[in-house]
């Protein structure tokens, strides 16, 4: 048995079945056992190189287990990094963690990742995912072991000395023409979210907008909505000037005016009384309409409307964008109508198709689309 030291602390290698092992004397703790931190390796200079990458995460506080891995560290962060954030944020990470994560490099010994390993991840994976997604994934990782850092769990972000490739392609938005127009709204007529489609259609709100929406910001007499909050982090809107108010379009009037009658009778049967808060846009259970439910029936009215099945619900705001534009509307008024903070937010975001009670929305709109009758 050799005794070494290390710093300012004793170790002894011996041999031990086909190798070595070192073990570091740090004395006793509270309860008088001694402590003697082991590690192995196939020689003793593997070993003594153990031993002193040991005191050196001893000396800065690290506290890692040696079977600490990249899934362990992630899975601490979506359990404790994440306080505060919207559920549906947390499940957007948490499939990119399951899917495009861990099963590449989750085995791999956090205080082992390296940079180069780290490259070939984001390679491999840039073969198949956009751009934005890869962005994401890389950020999750430094996320992840940022919070390890703040828990001495690894000295460096390792995630940090990397750059992201560039990925595929994403699909770009696309709008609707008055003719698909139309018919998605003809289509959307007996779906259980109609007034959720002719809403976004004909005043251009963003869907976590009309998922947030409260009776409370809805005036039938007047025919505007305020759009007040949004489906986000502590339901703020996107930006401070999403914060407007709408005139709505005949349209969205009469359907608004359906939902509103359905609801004073459901209120009525079960005496309830008082300020209405409940969420405009609800499912036959009551319970509130979540993105997956309206993606779910936005392609079976997308299908219906026979434009095919490769739309999403946020295209009904760049189709309004669109069909205001191609009317005439200066992009000055559209972007207050939609309720960005500059025209050339609007220019950028939009830029193929080109936001508050405003008016002159909802007046091209009731020339555009004119309202079934009963």
């Amino acid at each position: 048995m050799a005794t070494v030291y290390i710093g300012k602390y004793q170790a002894s290698i011996y041999r031990e079945g086909n190798g070595y092992t070192g073990a570091l004397s740090l004395g006793f703790d509270a309860k008088g056992k001694r402590q003697r931190p082991k590690r192995k390796g196939r020689t003793k200079a593997e070993v003594k190189d153990k031993l002193i990458e040991l005191v050196q995460e001893l000396e800065a506080g690290i506290k890692t287990e040696q079977g600490y891995t990249v899934e362990d560290c992630i899975n601490d962060w979506l359990e404790k990094g994440l306080k505060g954030r919207a559920e549906s944020t947390v499940k957007s990470y948490r499939s990119l963690v399951v899917h495009q994560i861990t099963p590449y490099i989750g085995r791999i010994k956090l205080k082992k990742l390296t940079a180069d390993e780290l490259d070939d991840w984001l390679d491999e994976r840039a073969e198949e995912l956009s751009t934005r997604t890869l962005r994401l994934i890389h950020q999750i990782v430094k996320w992840a072991i940022r919070h390890a850092q703040k828990r001495e769990k690894v000295q460096r972000n390792v995630a940090s000395l990397v750059d992201v490739p560039e990925g595929q392609q994403g699909r770009p938005s696309k709008a609707l023409n008055l003719a698909q127009a139309r018919a998605v709204i003809h289509a959307a007529l007996t779906s259980p979210i109609k007034a959720y489609v002719i809403l976004c259609l004909l005043c251009g709100i963003r869907t976590e907008e009309a998922r947030a929406l409260r009776w409370t910001e809805v005036d039938i007499k007047a025919g505007t909505v305020a759009v007040y909050r949004a489906e986000r982090v502590n339901g703020d809107t996107k930006t401070p000037k999403s914060r407007r108010v709408l005139k709505v379009p005949k349209w969205g009037v009469q359907v608004l005016t359906e939902l509103h009658k359905a609801r004073a009778a459901e209120r009525l049967a079960t005496g309830e009384r008082g300020e209405d808060t409940a969420h405009v846009f609800r499912r036959e259970d009551g319970t509130p309409m979540n993105r997956y439910y309206i993606w779910r029936e936005f392609r079976l009215i997308a299908d219906a409307a026979g434009i095919g099945t490769n739309w999403c619900p946020r295209e009904l705001r760049h189709s309004f964008v669109s069909l205001l534009s191609a009317h005439d509307v200066a992009i000055e008024e559209i972007a207050r109508i939609v309720g960005h903070s500059s025209t050339h937010v609007t220019e950028t975001v939009y830029r193929q198709e080109i936001r508050p009670a405003l008016t002159r929305g909802a007046v091209v709109m009731d020339k555009i689309f004119k309202p079934q009758a009963g």
